[in-house]
């Protein structure tokens, strides 16, 4: 796991690349699913999660189409930390968003290759595909119906009496 030292003066050094980042430097990291933990450099205290909303407050004033977090929302996540007995909601929200991500990722994948196939060119593959099994299937009936080399069939009768008949 890479880890991330905040020093007093607000700036994360990266200790494996040896550089300072920033949070967009971090939030890529998130991106492309690369593991860290940001620790105070001088107690080691886990700061992770204090870095993450950070990177989520920076997105939220980044672009004001994209908001995640609505004013209700936060009022509303704002009282669950009031509740005598607060609702198990990171689980929630965790597998809830992990359910979301799985299926935009299936349907991402399902449009591209969906974009991929021409319908001309969905055609022709189907075409193919038909045509393999239809060229397999008579092969395997062909090879059935061959005599096999240890059991030559004799000559049938008919056969030799109609060759006499036109002689």
């Amino acid at each position: 796991m890479r880890v991330i030292r905040k020093y007093a003066n607000r700036r994360l050094y990266d200790t494996q690349q040896s550089r300072y980042v920033t949070l967009e430097d971090l939030r890529r990291l998130i991106i492309e699913e690369e593991p860290f933990r940001v620790e105070d450099a001088k107690s080691g205290e886990d700061l992770t999660r204090t870095i993450l909303l950070s990177i989520i407050i920076e997105q939220e004033q980044a672009d004001g189409e994209s908001d995640v977090f609505s004013n209700d929302l936060l009022a509303q996540l704002i009282r669950v930390y009031d509740m005598a007995s607060p609702l198990p909601l990171s689980r929630y929200l965790e597998q809830g968003t992990q359910l979301m991500l799985e299926q935009q990722k299936r349907l991402q994948s399902q449009w591209k290759q969906a974009i991929r196939h021409t319908p001309l060119e969905f055609m022709r593959e189907l075409a193919e595909e038909n045509m393999r099994f239809w060229q397999k299937t008579l092969n395997q009936s062909a090879e059935a119906d061959e005599p096999s080399d240890a059991s030559e069939p004799k000559a049938d009768s008919r056969d030799a009496s109609n060759d006499n008949k036109s002689s």
